[in-house]
């Protein structure tokens, strides 16, 4: 008897650590925590401060880096109306809403920086955060007024 109870344990053992290997394989859902329609942006990123002036120059440089970067999905206006708009799973989002303009520039510089589903991480690509700054500053620039 014990022996079967030592085979039960070790084809157990076997199948729960197969199957967690098996699950590190598998993409992240669209459905994870991250996909849900509220964007969770810690507090300490919401109190961030652009350290950027908001010049024209800086505007200019910030709508020339969102032209390269974020336009083919949200458009040139930033309404959400990319190019590439129609291919994600989740919205692009409208720059120019009420809603979006009542984030605090910290929640903005977060969102960009870090990405989540269709939203890609701007980490790497620029990885200078004074351009993710920059284009804080276009953004805001994008209200309807």
């Amino acid at each position: 008897m014990k022996k079967s109870i030592k085979k039960t344990v070790l084809v157990l053992s076997v199948i729960v650590i197969t199957s967690v290997i098996a699950m590190s394989f598998i993409p992240e859902s669209k459905n994870s925590k991250q996909d849900g329609k509220e964007w969770i942006v810690p507090e300490t990123a919401k109190k961030m401060k652009n350290p950027t002036q908001a010049t024209a120059e800086d505007i200019k440089a910030g709508k020339a880096l969102f032209a390269q970067h974020c336009k083919s999905c949200h458009g040139a206006t930033g309404k959400g109306d990319g190019p590439k708009a129609g291919e994600l799973d989740t919205p692009s989002g409208d720059f120019t809403s009420k809603e979006f303009q009542a984030q605090t520039e910290g929640s903005i510089f977060y969102k960009t920086k870090e990405g989540r589903v269709d939203m890609p991480s701007f980490k790497k690509k620029i990885s200078e955060d004074e351009d993710i700054w920059l284009m804080v500053d276009y953004i805001r620039t994008l209200a309807v007024k």
